[in-house]
């Protein structure tokens, strides 16, 4: 019988959960367990430029998969990768970060490359722990089985990333083989008086309201709790809005679909609703400075919170615990009195479709015609990555199909995401077409990706607006700082192709409505690779909606000090 080694037993687990692709950046303290990831079956490794990216392309493809993997060497590699897992933790996505580590027999004994030059090397175990939900470092062989199972578990339970230390030594030990996954991946179910009092009390307390409104925040995709949200949605019959990081978690197209409420920058007058309602019905809600624009738009209604695992209700002022979302979401459907008071005066106000006809002339491009060139290309098959800036509220404006997907990071919001996070995604779900709305400054970040996408043969269709710098800066705080060196976008692009075989990058440019539209003509037809598209448009085109937002969210960052009581 073949030696089962540590190494074995976490690409196990790995593949049990569902995982088809980790993403890696080799390292000397890695380098046995990557061998062992390798040799699994079921396993591919997918190779990344630097571990920020590997990072970030890992908490793209938890978006798509539900879980993602990143393998990295200790501290010049962690301390990189650490960034990408701050936003999985923000965005609640579940990412596996697991990172070799030195040679147990060098621990309080020598002095180590890869370390900050002392002989404590727990150092990166402490900061891990700040910033996962679990974060465990193997010591001895036979301790990696419960250790292993105790990280994975977390991450599914709590939808966050964990830590794994794996020391270079250990990677080839044997250790016990693993058991049935069940006990891993075995959900907890809410706690049965609990969620039967959160609905009776939610149940009698919108009984006494006359408007109430439904606000869909992000989490209720991280749980999968859609359809239960449908449930609920049509068993009451009142007005959904959804908060901007929501964007895709509910169907567009449905008659009760209110917008997206985002203070000042609502889409479709979802503001006038929410400030009309006497209730509003949160759901797997965010509230930050940036989603309620500068705290501008916080809600002054009396609130029903359902989070991912509690219920909290405002006057009477009751919570309950160990309530699991989706749970509630399907008792409360059956308890609640159809109400439909929102949508009657909603349909009143109800403004039409903003973005218009799209041009096919030869007139300067615009971000307004980006805007409504993509619109044309959305299918239900489609997925539309917006990068931080204005390709959020340009993205938001867009009217998704039944099926199509919307990604964006919102509360972490790292410029330079959605090129590693697009590629992770792509990879996990390849029979969707990709398409990522993002700036030249971001892009600028993490364009290396690029290369992997050419690897990888991934069609990703990156739309990059090109205004000379990183606009949603100068719409909080303008300096010299926010202007950029501009670069040769679709040139640069190319050179990721090699005569080494893979796919091969396309880079296109336009600075008319024409030649965007016949861009996006050869983009669609192109299979075998990535195709970048650089649309000049003047610096000063931005949307009036980041104008107003930067406005506020400046001023909730300049007020001055708060005096000591």
């Amino acid at each position: 019988m073949a030696l089962f080694t540590v190494g074995d037993y976490l690409a196990e687990r790995l593949a049990q959960i569902g995982i088809r692709h980790h993403f890696i950046v080799p390292g000397d303290y890695n380098l046995i367990l990557l061998d062992k990831l390798e040799a699994h079956p079921a396993l591919t490794e997918v190779g990344c430029t630097n571990e920020l990216n590997c990072s970030l392309a890992a908490e793209g493809y938890a978006r798509a998969c539900g879980v993602g993997v990143c393998v990295v060497t200790y501290s010049v590699g962690a301390f990189s990768a650490f960034n990408g897992i701050g936003s999985a933790y923000a965005e609640n996505l579940p990412v596996i970060l697991v990172s070799g580590a030195p040679n147990t027999n060098d621990v309080d004994q020598h002095l180590l490359h890869h370390t900050l030059g002392e002989h404590d090397f727990i150092y990166q175990l402490e900061m891990a722990k700040r910033i996962t939900c679990c974060a465990v470092a193997i010591r001895r062989a036979a301790h990696a089985p419960e250790l292993i199972d105790r990280a994975i578990r977390m991450a599914l339970l709590k939808r966050k990333p964990v830590y794994i230390e794996v020391p270079t030594n250990l990677s080839g030990e044997a250790c016990a083989q693993p058991g049935p996954i069940s006990a891993v991946v075995k959900q907890m179910p809410s706690d049965a008086p609990a969620l039967d009092a959160a609905v009776t009390g939610a149940s009698e307390f919108l009984r006494a309201k006359q408007k109430p409104v439904i606000l869909v925040g992000p989490k209720v995709r991280r749980v999968g709790a859609e359809k239960a949200l449908l449930q609920l949605v049509e068993a009451i019959g009142c007005a959904v809005v959804l908060q901007p990081a929501a964007k895709g978690s509910f169907p567009e197209d449905h008659a009760q679909f209110a917008g997206v409420f985002w203070g000042q920058v609502s889409t479709l007058a979802a503001d006038t609703i929410v400030n009309w309602a006497d209730v509003l019905i949160c759901i797997g809600t965010v509230f930050t400075d940036y989603s309620t624009v500068g705290w501008t738009a916080l809600p002054s209604v009396p609130q029903l919170v359902a989070d991912i695992d509690s219920v909290a209700l405002a006057n009477p002022n009751m919570y309950f615990s160990h309530v699991q979302l989706q749970d509630f979401l399907v008792r409360l459907a059956e308890a609640v009195s159809w109400n439909s008071c929102t949508m009657t005066e909603y349909n009143r106000l109800r403004p039409d479709p903003s973005l218009g006809q799209a041009s096919l002339g030869q007139e300067r491009l615009t971000r307004k015609e980006v805007a409504r060139q993509t619109q044309l290309l959305l299918t239900p098959e489609t997925t539309v990555f917006t990068e931080t800036g204005d390709s959020w509220f340009n993205g938001i404006q867009l009217c998704l199909p039944p099926g199509a997907e919307f990604e964006i990071e919102m509360q972490w919001g790292h410029i330079g995401w959605s090129i590693p996070a697009s590629f992770g995604y792509a990879l996990a779900k390849p029979e969707r077409r990709t398409i990522l709305m993002t700036g030249d400054g971001a892009f600028q970040m993490t364009a290396q990706e690029v290369s992997q996408m050419v690897r990888c043969r991934i069609p990703i269709i990156i739309l990059l607006i090109n205004n000379r710098g990183y606009t949603i800066e100068v719409e909080i705080h303008d300096g010299l700082y926010n202007r950029i060196q501009n670069w040769n976008y679709a040139l640069l692009v190319e050179a990721f192709n090699s005569e080494e075989g893979g796919g091969r990058a396309l880079g296109l440019k336009a600075h008319t409505a024409e030649q965007i539209s016949e861009a996006l003509k050869t983009a669609i037809a192109h299979k075998d690779g990535p195709t970048l598209i650089e649309c000049n448009i003047h610096p000063d085109d931005c949307s009036r909606e980041l104008i107003t937002w930067g406005h506020f969210v400046a001023a909730a960052n300049s007020r001055v000090p708060a005096k000591d009581k």
